[in-house]
């Protein structure tokens, strides 16, 4: 089976490819090694390269989206200590 691109694994796992690439620069996921095809560099993905990565999205936390669930939770915390009148 041929390799596909990163633009082609990032639309098979949901994610927009900017986000992949991100997670990939950040080394939060494993990535296949760069080849260069001219003066561009380009990632291989193969079927198991993908597998690997499905088992590693659910474990990688989205900051903004954590923070932002803790103030949500400290405020409703809040609001039940609040006696009410």
């Amino acid at each position: 089976m041929s390799p596909f691109s990163t633009r082609q694994v990032a639309k098979k796992l949901g994610l927009p490819p900017a986000t992949l690439a991100r997670y990939v620069a950040a080394s939060k996921v494993p990535a296949p090694k760069p080849i260069r095809i001219g003066n561009a560099e380009v990632r291989a993905w193969s079927e198991k390269d993908i597998e690997r990565v499905q088992e590693i999205l659910p474990k990688i936390v989205n900051g903004r989206k954590t923070r932002h669930q803790k103030r949500k939770r400290q405020k409703t915390e809040q609001d039940r200590r609040r006696p009410s009148n």
